[in-house]
């Protein structure tokens, strides 16, 4: 990978520091805390206490001299990938299987087959014809555009977006790209001519699309790369850079849509714990230790941690992510 390609797909924090102070800050908000999303592990601990696994990412953390701290896995040490893998299981999946996978979700869904492209042995070929919409169901691309899709352990969202391969870390152009948000921008793209009709329909296909990880940095990787592949969308479409005011709009979104979680017991990572109080007695003071019981017992709907919350932008109902998964929706 080159210096060049790196630039390309490393979104800087200085960056969006300089386009606009607040678009950092709700990029790195927790919905669920009301406080930051925190670095979850110990990965970055030799920069500094600031840095351990219970505390936030803060903007200073990773500005002004320390620019360099959040990198794309591509851009970390061999060390460094091999230790997440060993810690964390963390694995990054090349973006021709991403499309491999993203493409037989349409096939179910458009009934038929090469619908944005035809794969080839570690590539694909982009249909360059606009996509058509005529199915067997009756479906149009607004029901597309709005269609809910979810990525488990995200990562920085190659499934969503495929700014670049995260195995290789080559930037893909936009109209190769084969995210789920792409598809679903790709569809805004044709069938709108005004850039707010475009803005109305890209914001509801940023509304439809989700993703959880453990690792701090991941979540803000991922939220910075959903966010620079709408103004990438918006300037190959228009030729024009996306407005700032227009940035912060969809930031505010993406900042509710991925987000940390332990993905095994639907909370903020870590923050189940051990209970203790205290009795006080005639002769003694006796401490009482209760350990979380759904860590206990394996219930997920009995942990003392932070349950994390979603925002369901049809009805504009917060929900806890954990009640979604056991009704089964």
């Amino acid at each position: 990978m080159t210096e060049d390609n790196m630039s390309t797909i490393d979104i800087q924090e200085n960056q969006l520091l300089k386009l606009d102070k607040e678009l950092l800050t709700i990029l790195l908000q927790d919905k669920s805390t009301g406080r930051n999303i925190i670095w979850a592990s110990d990965n970055y601990k030799k920069h500094g206490p600031e840095y351990s696994a219970d505390r936030q990412l803060l903007v200073p953390l990773i500005t002004g001299h320390h620019w360099n701290i959040i990198r794309p896995r591509t851009a970390k040490s061999k060390t460094e990938q091999q230790k997440r893998v060993r810690q964390k299981a963390e694995v990054f999946t090349p973006s021709w299987v991403c499309n491999r996978q993203n493409n037989l979700i349409d096939e179910a869904w458009f009934g038929r087959k090469d619908v944005f492209n035809t794969e080839q042995e570690a590539s694909w070929l982009t249909n360059k014809e606009r996509i058509c919409f005529q199915t067997d169901a009756g479906r149009t691309w607004t029901d597309y555009v709005e269609l809910d899709r979810l990525e488990v352990s995200c990562g920085e969202a190659p499934y969503i977006t495929s700014r670049y391969d995260a195995v290789t870390g080559d930037f893909i152009a936009v109209p190769d790209r084969i995210g789920i948000l792409d598809r679903k921008l790709r569809a805004v793209a044709e069938n709108t001519e005004s850039k707010d009709d475009w803005l109305d329909w890209a914001d509801r296909a940023v509304k439809s699309v989700y993703g959880f990880d453990w690792q701090g940095d991941n979540v803000l990787l991922a939220r910075e790369n959903v966010l620079f592949t709408v103004a990438e969308h918006f300037l190959y479409k228009f030729n024009s850079e996306l407005p700032v005011q227009d940035l912060l709009g969809f930031a505010k979104v993406i900042a509710w849509n991925i987000w940390q979680m332990d993905g095994l017991k639907f909370v903020v990572p870590n923050s189940c714990c051990t209970e203790t109080r205290t009795e006080e007695t005639l002769f003694e003071t006796i401490t009482h230790s209760t350990e979380c019981e759904g860590c206990k017992k394996g219930d997920n709907r009995r942990h003392n941690g932070i349950y994390c919350r979603i925002k369901d932008w049809k009805t504009n109902k917060i929900l806890r992510f954990v009640d979604m998964v056991m009704e089964g929706k």
